[in-house]
């Protein structure tokens, strides 16, 4: 369980390699990771959009089927391409007013590391590196890719008592 107050969460930052893809991803002929999506995630982040969570994705990753990807579920900000995600992050939180004790971010590896410091409740799957799950307010004991997204968000959404508890829940 995650133990933080989760009544405060107002939004869920997501790093997608590592995290909401396996560590581990196949590469295309062009050269470009082909990377695996979990149903389930997607499902908790769509529900968490509806029910008035922020959800925003924050990779270096650069391909645009990452955008389509979670603009299909509905993430408005989907940032690529973040070299230094400390300045997506901190244009982030001006862009909705939110302060960090507001946000959970979720990432495995080095490049999380900065904003991870600063977010209220850093999150992690269970096969990130050492250094991000020594930081980590809450270790999910599920490896990156396999419902780290699901886990964290339905947590937080029983948490603030919305989870199965609007007709939203029981569809797309």
């Amino acid at each position: 369980m995650i133990n933080y107050d989760l009544n405060s969460i107002k939004a869920i930052v997501f790093d997608v390699d590592g995290v909401l893809s396996c560590s581990t991803i196949g590469m295309g002929k062009d050269g470009d990771p082909i990377r695996t999506i979990n149903i389930k995630d997607g499902y908790a982040i769509q529900l968490a959009q509806k029910l008035g969570l922020h959800i925003a994705i924050m990779t270096g990753g650069r391909n645009e089927e990452i955008r389509l990807r979670y603009e299909y579920l509905g993430v408005k900000d989907v940032y690529l391409n973040c070299a230094m995600k400390i300045k997506t992050w901190e244009e982030y939180l001006a862009k909705y007013n939110l302060k960090e004790d507001e946000i959970i971010y979720v990432g495995d590896d080095i490049p999380d590391f900065q904003i991870m410091k600063r977010a209220g409740c850093p999150c992690c799957p269970k096969d990130a590196c050492a250094d991000i799950k020594a930081i980590a307010a809450y270790v999910s004991d599920v490896d990156g890719g396999q419902g780290v997204a699901r886990d964290i968000i339905e947590q937080v959404l029983r948490a603030q008592g919305k989870w199965m508890q609007d007709g939203k829940a029981f569809g797309w």
